[in-house]
């Protein structure tokens, strides 16, 4: 897909604030620093619309970025690390969740995980949610790049066995080289044409 004219939109902490144009939306959830702002800026070929940081627990809010005006990638808060305050943490939470549960323009859930480690705990919380979400949904295993490209389907199959996952799309992703963009565009392409 070329994308021409991605913009950010707004930062929101309540339904309030959400875009009313009826856009649909692919959601990326996954822990701090997986990765979510910068798989944003590898698929829309930009370098910093996404903000991203090295430092966990930058997202703070519900990021929607404007994709030609087709739909939105809506990035959510990581869950995990974080220097977030409890009461900051619960207040995220509680928005986060808000949005997934009553969201009606949600098309597609892509969940990241980190390729190279075992799915911690949240991780594990995480893609039962999604599972139970009924929505359709992706696990991108994110930072590919990190490990030689022959065992990645190994990676891959690890990662399946470790979340229970017998018949879900994963699918390696880099977003350093911008390897397997490709299969993931054919599946957001799916999604938002059907």
């Amino acid at each position: 897909m070329q994308v021409k004219n991605p913009k950010f939109e707004i930062s929101a902490v309540s339904p309030k604030q959400y875009p009313t144009n009826g856009l649909l939306e692919i959601v990326l959830v996954g822990k701090s620093n997986v990765g979510k702002s910068s798989f944003i800026n590898t698929m829309i070929n930009r370098k910093s619309l996404a903000r991203t940081s090295s430092e966990p627990g930058k997202t703070r809010q519900i990021n929607f970025y404007n994709i030609d005006e087709r739909f939105y990638f809506v990035d959510l808060p990581g869950y995990g690390y974080s220097k977030m305050s409890k009461v900051e943490q619960q207040q995220v939470g509680k928005f986060t969740e808000n949005y997934l549960v009553k969201r009606n323009s949600i098309a597609c859930i892509i969940f990241l995980i980190d390729i190279r480690h075992k799915p911690t705990e949240n991780d594990k919380l995480m893609y039962n949610y999604v599972m139970q979400s009924n929505l359709p949904f992706m696990v991108l295993a994110n930072k590919a790049d990190k490990i030689a490209i022959t065992k990645v389907d190994g990676y891959i199959e690890d990662l399946k066995k470790e979340l229970g996952i017998s018949f879900s799309t994963i699918l390696p992703f880099s977003s350093e080289r911008k390897i397997y963009m490709d299969a993931v565009w054919e599946k957001i392409d799916e999604i938002i044409n059907n």
